[in-house]
Formats: C-alpha cells, sequence, structure tokens
C-alpha cells in the first residue's frame, strides 16, 4: 500500500513539473512579444512540445521542443534563462540555421558554434533586462576579439572565420559553454525542410520590414536587422546567372529529342537493315560562343582574387554544355584605361591564361574605357553574335553615360556592408566573401542600381 502511494505522489509530482514547466515556456514566449511585438508571427508559428527525457531545449525548424524537468531547473539557477533559451532556438528557425541545404562537406560542430554565438551576441546587443543572464559579461569579454574580425557578425561569415582561424580545443569548450543553449540534433534533417524553410523564409521578410516600425528595438538591433537582410537576400546559383550570356548556336550533333527510335529499328528488322527514318544531324544548343569578361586591375583589386573569379568562371562554363568547342571570349584587363586583351578560342587558350596570365594596371578605376573597347570590337565584327559583358570589380569607379546595348554585369566581392551604386542598366552580383576558398556558387544578385 505504500509502494502505491509513493507511485501516485510521484505521478503528481511529475505532472505539476509538466504543469510548471509549460506555464514557464508560455511565460517565455509572452516576454518575447511584449519587448519584440514583431516577433507575434514567429511565436505564432513555434510549436511548443514537451519531450521527455530530452534534458534540454531544441528545434526542428518547426517544434520549440524542451524537457519539463531541465526547463524547471534552468528557471531555478537564473529566472530569465527560459525566455533566453526560447529566443535563442526561435532565432536559430528566423535565420534558417538549422538548413544546410546541399552542403554536405559542412564543418557541423563550426557551424553549430556560430549559429549560436551569432544569436547570442544579438540577444546581448538587444539589451532587454528580461533577456540577459548574470554570466553575459563572460559572454561579451569572450566575444571582443571576435568582433573586430567579424562584423557584421553573423553565422555564416563567423563559420567561414573559424574555417580559416580555427579554435583551439579549450577555447572552444569555453565558447560551447558559455554560447551553447540547446540542442541541434533536429537539423539538417531534409524531410521536413521545404515547408518549413518557405514559411520562416516569408517570416524573416516580414520581420525585417517591422523591425523599424519598433523604434525601441531598431534602436539597439543593428545585429538583429543586418542578420534578416543577409538572411533574406536573394540568392542565385552563379550557374543559372551565367545563362544571360549563352547565345543559340547549331552543334554538330544527333538531335535525340526530334528522333524516333521506333521507326528506325523497325526499318532495321523488316527492310534489310534499312532505317526508315535518319536522326537530325543538327541541333541548337545554347551555347557560350561571344563574350568579354573585363578584370578592374585597379590597386584595390587584389590578384589572387581575380584569378580565383576568372578560375570559378571558367570551370562552371567547362564544366556545364553551354560552353562550346569553339569560343570567342575576350579577357580584358582596365584600371583607368584598357591594359591588355587576350583572346580565347578554346578551352587550351583558357587553361595557358589562368596558368600564366599576369595582371597589369593597380591606377584608379574607370569604367568607360573598357566599354569604349568592346563597342569598338563590336562595330569591327570581332564578335559574331555578342552577347554580354562580365566586369570584375569593386564598384568605385566612373560608369558610362549611356546604357550599352548588351547586357553588363557587374561582380562585386562582398566584403562589407558599403554597396556601390550601379546604373540602372546594370545587373548587380556580389559573391560571398571566401568565393575564393570553397566550392560554392552561391550569391545575392540585384537587378540595376538597387
Amino acid at each position: 500500500m505504500v509502494f502505491g502511494d509513493k507511485k501516485i505522489n510521484e505521478e503528481k509530482k511529475e505532472e505539476l513539473i509538466r504543469k510548471k514547466a509549460a506555464e514557464l515556456v508560455r511565460l517565455a514566449a509572452d516576454t518575447v512579444i511584449i519587448n519584440m511585438r514583431f516577433m507575434d508571427v514567429a511565436i505564432s508559428r513555434f510549436n511548443c512540445k514537451d519531450k521527455l527525457n530530452l534534458h534540454n531545449v531544441a528545434t526542428d525548424g518547426e517544434n520549440f521542443f524542451y524537457d519539463s524537468g531541465y526547463v524547471l531547473n534552468c528557471y531555478l539557477s537564473d529566472e530569465n534563462s527560459v525566455t533566453r533559451m526560447f529566443l535563442h532556438s526561435l532565432l536559430h528557425c528566423i535565420f534558417r540555421h538549422y538548413y544546410v541545404g546541399e552542403r554536405k562537406d559542412i564543418d557541423e560542430e563550426y557551424w553549430d558554434l556560430a549559429c549560436d554565438i551569432a544569436v547570442e551576441n544579438i540577444i546581448m546587443e538587444l539589451d532587454v533586462r528580461d533577456f540577459t543572464l548574470d554570466d553575459d559579461s563572460d559572454r561579451m569579454q569572450l566575444m571582443r576579439g571576435i568582433l573586430k574580425e567579424v562584423n557584421p557578425l553573423t553565422a555564416e561569415k563567423l563559420y567561414r572565420y573559424f574555417l580559416v582561424n580555427p579554435l583551439s580545443k579549450a577555447d572552444k569548450l569555453k565558447f560551447e559553454k558559455l554560447f551553447c543553449r540547446d540542442a541541434h540534433f533536429y537539423w539538417r534533417k531534409p524531410e521536413t525542410y521545404e515547408l518549413s524553410f518557405q514559411a520562416w523564409k516569408k517570416i524573416s521578410e516580414r520581420i525585417k520590414t517591422d523591425l523599424g516600425t519598433f523604434s525601441r528595438a531598431s534602436s539597439k538591433s543593428e545585429s538583429l536587422l543586418k542578420n534578416l537582410v543577409d538572411t533574406t537576400a536573394k540568392k542565385y546559383d552563379y550557374k543559372r546567372i551565367l545563362e544571360r550570356f549563352v547565345v543559340m548556336g547549331e552543334e554538330l550533333k544527333v538531335n535525340d529529342e526530334e528522333f524516333d527510335y521506333i521507326y528506325y529499328t523497325y526499318g532495321l528488322d523488316h527492310y534489310g537493315n534499312m532505317p526508315l527514318i535518319e536522326p537530325l544531324e543538327f541541333k541548337d544548343e545554347k551555347k557560350v560562343r561571344d563574350m568579354a569578361i573585363v578584370i578592374d586591375t585597379s590597386a584595390s583589386c587584389m590578384g589572387a582574387t581575380v584569378r580565383a573569379f576568372l578560375k570559378k568562371t571558367y570551370d562552371i562554363l567547362k564544366g556545364s554544355e553551354s560552353f562550346a568547342t569553339k569560343v570567342n571570349v575576350h579577357i580584358i584587363q582596365c584600371d583607368s584605361e584598357v591594359r591588355s586583351d587576350i583572346k580565347i578560342e578554346n578551352e587550351s587558350d583558357f587553361d595557358k591564361y589562368i596558368a600564366h596570365g599576369k595582371l597589369t594596371g593597380y591606377g584608379g578605376t574607370d569604367f568607360r574605357p573598357a566599354f569604349e573597347y568592346v563597342d569598338a570590337l563590336i562595330d569591327d565584327k570581332e564578335f559574331e553574335n555578342f552577347k554580354g559583358l562580365i566586369y570584375f570589380t569593386d564598384g568605385y569607379g566612373i560608369y558610362p553615360a549611356k546604357a550599352p546595348d548588351y547586357d553588363c554585369m557587374f561582380v562585386f566581392v562582398k566584403k562589407d556592408d558599403l554597396k556601390p551604386e550601379v546604373p540602372w542598366w546594370g545587373i548587380r552580383v556580389e559573391l560571398q566573401e571566401d568565393y575564393i576558398l570553397e566550392d560554392e556558387e552561391e550569391v545575392h544578385e540585384t537587378e540595376g542600381g538597387s
């Protein structure tokens, strides 16, 4: 009988713990909304679920899982800890940290740590009393060195910084102890990502729009806004952008799409190896034939970055079916004047240029001479069907007053928040800062000078 009473008491105790934990989580959500009203839509999507034996809190992009006993113990140690955990996991979803796409080679430990540091930095910067913890000063002290190197601090930037500047084992453990506030073992599970990814993307865009209307939040939310800008930026595959510079050309190739193998084999079987239909010999395919790549060789464009951009562009073209056997690509170097022009007619020419080409110039930047030079080449019939021009530059220079008769893409390496204006007729492309380090062609693209 005593054993039965003990069991009943244990069950009541567990029920009380679950109820108290649920109240604390609801209170945490309300506290976030009170202090950050623009988070209401995000919180309404965040399903809170008690998960037994989790011994932590976690999110999978759809739910906020919590262990009742763990939540209660955290609250007893610091009354703001539950709100801090809730907001921490919520920001992971808003910035879609749980999703890494097709990047199979990602270092999960550094990515997870970078995401934790990024959201904790945002929360501390907000300087809201209901979000603060007693040991935040320790975190801020540890962050000072990183903020000097990575600014603005986003998970993506910090992750790449860690790849180049790995932490010692001791420092890594120190960061994890202070910044890791939830478990990430539900991350990178693709079966539920498509719907949640799109939903959180819309929520992020709305929060970015609403953020400016709340003066209290916007005055101390520079990191939050910059992370939202980075998260909501339209991202494109560099390969697809290069498709703007392809032209139709007739290739000597069997056109399988217009060839009926039924009639062909029927004739071979019944009429003495005589096919009833022959395959079409020619097929129109989009091929890169006539284009120009202009390299800004002013002092602000470093040689290693330029070479890396050329190699990346070449590898994309050569690795796809869009690179014709015979091409007419002019690689032009220009600072304040045209310094050189190398004509590329085949893959061998490109290989030689990448291996042995030298950069010349390093003066000021003036875009006009390059456009005048290309216009002269077109007038001289150097190009049979000129499609467009790719200009790799830092963006600071004198642009032509008149729009050219062809497409023009201005390619920048994204190093800071400075965004040089480009003319309305230019296609602006920002490559990621570590574009030369990783095999990744994700870029930000904006039409015109916007």
